[in-house]
């Protein structure tokens, strides 16, 4: 037999007959890591899927729809990736548990598609064999196809399917080939009454491995011919460069640096556009209502304050545009490989940098991710310096002290000023992280390494579908967040801040004597060693709720009862004075807040997923003091340390 493509399938399938099958059907993706699972959900559901938990547990799945046509929708669940079924950490052994039917999970998958790596099918096939051997109704998506035939490699389709006594689908999933023809094979194994088996995993022995892997290359000479030489590919070059031990970290700081830069660069247009249109938004409401309370609320609380955030929804979404991008291609397999020596260097197991890249995106998932890791103290500690990598709720902060205190500013003629502050930001939380993790794990949290085993995937173009995926997902998020999170606090800053109500008085000394004005006086002899006044405290207080919120609380107390302020808040703080005249907001308070920012634990989702984590509040305690000590002490030395050389 020749070899089979994804359309051939499609007519290897016998032909069905239009018919509904269950609503309650559901079907498990299953899968080595880096095997094209989420690719293949993407395909499957597009934008029909919703993120969850495991019941009892805090591992993150994703479930979406699936129609086989248009009267057969079905349940996909994308399961944690697993190397085989002896599960060696908490997010392996729910997939593992799911597979074989053991412990007491809901919803257990009606049909498995194993997702199955084409270009590298003696290490995908441990897993696949495994499964099968359980009988439960199974039909493998041999993914990458079109990569694997680009390789030279020849795959009997039809034959491999019969060794295996399962239907082989051969898919690309960016481009939906094969999606149909995997359709067909679900329906049929569907209807299959195939009795189930269970297995005692923890039997799974050495001698056993060894022996799979020999039928596994038995079985391979059988399907699999290889046109092309064993010579170096392409991915090898390109890792010999990327990963090299000089210039992979150099060239890996010189990406984040390109991502920031354009991130400041593209992203201005778009901003300008949004805060235009929540200024316009403003005066508006300002001239079609009549004045009054309601009227100050929408303007000054609902508008200025949730408007103040949503300007940064085109950075968001441009910095999680270049984590798919990266992500897709293959390169954040690399950072991950280049920074597992770091992460050796303090005693962390190499698995812990996975989690910690999440964090760039937000503490709460990557904090549930740390279920990867095996060790219960590699994993506490990992808990503990997950926030100080900057999340993108820092990136608004980081943007509005930029934008205020370094506008225009460029570096060597032309590296935006901004874009290196930020880099230094994120590189000031890593160093922070690298020196706590050493700390904990010599003193309270030491323990072993362990061995850090990952697989890095071929280079490949990222797929257009799945970045889009992913941007819009994320976006979705930070909007709920806004539309809810913000807009709540936002609404309660204001009425603190408007009230009580004094006539006669300017907008400043409204805010003054109001009840949050009280409350920043009350903190300002703390703060004021940091370059903080009352306004600042404020936002400190609020920003404890969400990092991001001090932008709306900042919107508010600068635009409260003042009609010519309400347009843009970078303007109204470039124009702020303090008590004797001189500016506010100078380079110096700019950086001191930032330091604060990158150093606190300002976020009390972060705080309610480590006490859920941990099953104890004694963590998040310890958290949310020991940061917030470091960051009181950071921003000290860097405002006091810069006057005392001369920076204002």
């Amino acid at each position: 037999m020749s070899a089979s493509t994804p359309t051939d399938l499609a007519t290897d399938m016998p032909a069905l007959q239009a018919q509904s099958l269950s609503p309650s059907l559901t079907v498990a993706i299953a899968g080595n890591p880096n095997a094209g699972k989420t690719s293949l959900f993407n395909a499957l559901t597009g934008l029909r899927q919703k993120i969850g938990n495991y019941p009892g547990v805090t591992v993150e799945t994703k479930s979406g729809v699936w129609y086989l046509d248009d009267r057969s929708p079905v349940t996909v669940v994308d399961l944690p990736g697993l190397y085989s079924l002896n599960a060696t950490s908490i997010d392996e052994q729910i997939a593992c548990d799911t597979l074989v039917q053991q412990g007491d999970l809901p919803n257990a998958p009606d049909v498995i598609i194993l997702a199955i790596d084409a270009t590298n099918l003696s290490r995908n096939l441990y897993l696949a064999t495994q499964v099968i051997e359980l009988g439960p109704p199974t039909v493998i998506a041999l993914t990458m196809f079109d990569l694997a035939l680009r390789d030279g490699l020849e795959i009997n389709v039809p034959q491999l399917s019969k060794e295996l006594g399962v239907p082989v689908v051969p898919v690309v999933a960016r481009r939906q080939t094969g999606i149909h023809a995997l359709g067909l094979a679900v329906r049929n194994v569907a209807r299959a009454d195939v009795p189930r088996k269970t297995i005692d995993t923890s039997m799974i022995r050495k001698d056993q491995l060894l022996n799979r892997y020999q039928r596994i290359d038995s079985l391979l000479s059988r399907v699999l011919t290889r046109k092309k030489s064993e010579s170096l590919c392409r991915t090898e070059r390109i890792d010999a460069v990327l990963t090299h031990r000089i210039l992979g970290p150099l060239i890996l700081l010189a990406v984040i640096l390109f991502v920031f830069q354009m991130i400041f660069s593209w992203a201005n247009l778009p901003m300008n556009l949004i805060d235009g249109a929540f200024s316009w938004l403003s005066h508006l409401v300002r001239a079609t209502l009549p004045p009054g309370v309601f009227t100050d609320l929408l303007a000054d609380g609902v508008i200025a304050g949730v408007g103040g955030v949503l300007v940064f929804l085109p950075q968001i979404l441009l910095l999680f545009l270049f984590i798919a991008l990266l992500e897709e291609s293959g390169y954040m397999a690399r950072a991950a490989f280049l920074m597992d020596r770091l992460m050796r260097s303090v005693g962390l197991d190499g698995k812990a940098f996975l989690p910690l890249v999440m964090s760039f995106a937000c503490a709460v998932p990557a904090i549930m991710a740390t279920r990867t890791i095996q060790t219960t103290k590699d994993r506490i500690t990992t808990i503990m310096i997950a926030p100080f990598m900057s999340c993108s709720a820092r990136l608004p902060v980081y943007t509005l002290m930029i934008a205020t205190c370094f506008a225009n500013q460029k570096t060597l003629g032309f590296i935006s000023t901004g874009a290196l502050i930020i880099l230094a930001m994120y590189l000031l939380g890593i160093a922070t992280a690298v020196v706590v993790a050493w700390l904990l794990k010599h003193s309270i949290l030491k323990a072993a390494s362990t061995p850090f085993v990952m697989e890095l995937p071929i280079y490949r173009i990222p797929s257009v579908s799945n970045v889009f995926h992913t941007m819009i997902s994320r976006a979705g998020l930070f909007l709920k967040r806004a539309s809810t999170v913000i807009l709540a606090a936002s609404i309660v800053l204001w009425a603190l801040a408007a009230f009580p109500r004094t006539t006669g008085t300017s907008a400043t000394e409204q805010v003054s004597n109001s009840y949050a004005g009280r409350a920043g006086r009350l903190m300002e002899p703390i703060i004021k060693p940091l370059g903080f006044d009352w306004q600042i405290g404020i936002g400190l207080i609020s920003s404890f709720a969400a990092r991001e919120t001090i932008v709306s609380t900042l919107g508010v107390v600068y635009n409260v009862g003042d009609a010519e302020q309400s347009g843009s808040l970078v303007k109204a703080m470039t124009n702020a004075k303090r008590s004797d005249g001189t500016p506010m907001w100078t380079p110096l308070v700019g950086l001191s807040l930032m330091v604060f920012f990158v150093l606190a634990c300002q976020c009390m989702s972060t705080l309610a997923v480590v006490r859920r984590e941990t099953n104890s509040w004694r963590w998040p305690l310890f958290m949310v003091s020991y940061m917030l000590v470091l960051a009181y002490v950071g921003s000290l030395v860097t405002f006091q340390g810069g006057r005392l050389l001369g920076f204002s």
